[in-house]
Parts: structure tokens; C-alpha cells; sequence
């Protein structure tokens, strides 16, 4: 039987990467350390903002190291590639040109799981970068959904949750998301995508309600198929 490696190219920031990792852990059913997916983490932290890139036109330094990353992970072995960061979602397609090996593409999974699900209405929680390229609301519009932003207001509370919380250290603020959900739900909003890494390490911090749908989870799952392992049934007791 072939061996199967994931690669993940991380460090966007280090916590949203080391969440991913135990998301791999707790949702593959493994019962002895054989059992789990083989993996190299890649924790670059020198990369380059993706927002700032993105805003600024000044990309060709991100996409550069992303691709250099990628190569690095396939001459390591890795069999598939996973990118727990969605604003760098913006490079893929262009970096996955430049190498062998399949990197999964997080907004793809996430906009498949939607459809699959009903949902018709999602709001997405991202960066100003991810908000701004159109990432999940193109993939959305390819499955037939109609997506929502946060209006401004609430968008300037989703960067700062972002930044000046979970990517400095800190616990999420509860009440800036409160004020988030509020603005979601007033826009008729049927659920609520986690569409930055920084936020799925929110949700487990802080347990959300079952109106949102992690990104990085889909992706997690997606990972472990690709390696060749069963998923784990994951019962997740979210308050209302």
C-alpha cells in the first residue's frame, strides 16, 4: 500500500497552524499513533502578509514563497498539500501550476459542503484581503449561492478580532462577535462561514453556535480523506 503524507504549509499564523494540526488529530479515527495521517508541518512565519500583499498589488514575494514552500513539501515527500490560511487561497490555483502534487483548496471544500447542506445565504467572516478578491463568493456563485459580507461596521470588528486578538496573543473579545452575529443575522443570513484560520481558533476558544461552518474543519476532514484514513464522527456541543 502507497504511503500517504500531508503537507502543511503553515505558520499564518503559528496558533491557526497548530489548531489545524489538532483538527487532524481529533478527526481522524485512529486508535494507536500508525493510525494517524503521516505529516510535515511547515511553519513559515516569515511570509509576508496576504492581506497586505493583496491590498497593496504588491504579491509576487507571497506567491513566490508559497511556491517555494510547496516545492520543499513535495521534494519531502508529501503526497498532498493542505494550507490552513485562506487569504493565501488568493496564490493557490497560480502555485498549484508549479508543482506535482494536489494542494486542496479550502474555499472549494467549504462552498461544496454549503450546497451539499442547503444553504443558500451564507455570510462570510474573513479578512479585508479575502472580503475584497471575491475568493468565497466566486466559489459560492459556482454552486449556486448567493453570499453576504459583514456591512462595514461589523467588518472592522471581524480585523479586529483577527488581528488585535487571536493573532496577538490574545482570547477572542465575545462581544465584538456578538455584534458580528447580530450584523449576519440582520442581513437574513442562514449561516455563518469561519472564512479566516484566526477565527476557527476563536470558535474553539469561545464555542459558537451551530449557525457557523468552519472552513478549516472542511478542510481538516478533506485532508484526512486525501490521506487515506477514516474521519471520526465529531459531535461538537456548541451553545446557542
Amino acid at each position: 500500500m502507497p504511503e500517504y503524507r500531508l503537507g502543511v504549509l503553515g505558520g499564518m499564523g503559528p496558533q491557526a497552524t497548530n489548531t489545524f494540526y489538532q483538527f487532524i488529530i481529533d478527526r481522524t479515527d485512529a486508535h494507536t499513533d500508525q493510525e494517524h495521517v503521516s505529516t510535515l508541518i511547515l511553519s513559515d512565519t516569515g511570509m509576508p502578509d496576504r492581506t497586505t500583499a493583496i491590498l497593496t498589488g504588491d504579491t509576487e514575494p507571497s506567491y513566490r514563497r508559497l511556491l517555494a514552500d510547496a516545492k520543499l513539501l513535495e521534494a519531502a515527500g508529501c503526497t498532498v498539500i493542505a494550507v490552513p490560511c485562506n487569504t493565501s487561497h488568493y496564490f493557490l490555483d497560480r502555485v498549484q501550476e508549479g508543482v506535482g502534487i494536489p494542494i486542496l483548496h479550502m474555499i472549494r471544500e467549504t462552498a461544496r459542503v454549503l450546497a451539499s447542506q442547503g444553504r443558500t445565504r451564507p455570510g462570510i467572516l474573513a479578512t479585508d484581503g479575502t472580503i475584497q478578491t471575491g475568493l468565497y463568493q466566486k466559489e459560492f456563485a459556482a454552486f449556486g449561492i448567493e453570499s453576504v459580507v459583514p456591512s462595514p461596521e461589523a467588518q472592522k470588528l471581524v480585523m479586529s478580532l483577527i488581528y488585535d486578538d487571536v493573532k496577538a496573543g490574545r482570547e477572542g473579545d465575545r462581544h465584538k462577535f456578538d455584534r458580528i452575529h447580530r450584523d449576519l443575522v440582520s442581513q437574513g443570513c442562514d449561516c455563518g462561514v469561519l472564512a479566516c484560520t484566526e477565527l476557527s481558533v476563536f470558535s474553539v476558544q469561545r464555542r459558537l453556535p451551530a449557525f457557523y461552518i468552519d472552513a478549516m474543519a472542511v478542510l481538516a476532514d478533506r485532508a484526512i480523506e486525501a490521506c487515506h484514513k477514516p474521519l471520526r464522527t465529531i459531535f461538537e456541543e456548541r451553545a446557542s
